[in-house]
């Protein structure tokens, strides 16, 4: 079942997360707050603006929980192929490598959103699968 809940009501928890420059690259990445719970290999659903897409959580070479790549599936997530979607976004959102953005909690260990600070954004928030299914999907991806 799913309901559309906009960023400002009640039941959404916001951060204010960084978005920091992976090494020389210059390729984007977002940390996470460690208060999330999320762990290394971990696909969550993550909207940018209001869009979904499908990301893997990272620990970085510091410690920290990170998303560095944004893919259109769950299984381009997982292999971290595909066109990055959040590079898309920094480079065409009014945020930047240096600034911050806002993480929506829409459905925890499940969807997340991020946005411009100061927009509003509706979310269709979904029910977080059937942990045996994504086991079972898990196990014939490899």
């Amino acid at each position: 079942m799913s309901e559309r809940v906009p960023s400002d009501h009640d039941a959404v928890d916001t951060h204010r997360v960084p978005i920091e420059a992976v090494g020389r690259t210059g390729r984007p990445r977002v940390v996470l707050p460690d208060d999330l719970g999320l762990s290394d290999g971990a696909v969550v659903t993550l909207a940018l603006d209001g869009d979904d897409y499908e990301a893997r959580v990272e620990t970085s070479i510091e410690g920290e929980t990170v998303i560095t790549h944004a893919a259109d599936n769950r299984r381009l997530a997982r292999e971290r192929d595909g066109e990055n979607r959040l590079a898309e976004w920094v480079a065409d959102a009014t945020v930047s490598v240096g600034g911050s953005a806002h993480l929506d909690v829409v459905t925890a260990g499940h969807q997340y959103g991020l946005r411009t600070p100061g927009t509003r954004v509706v979310y269709t928030a979904t029910d977080a699968p059937d942990s045996s299914l994504s086991d079972i999907a898990s196990d014939l991806d490899g």
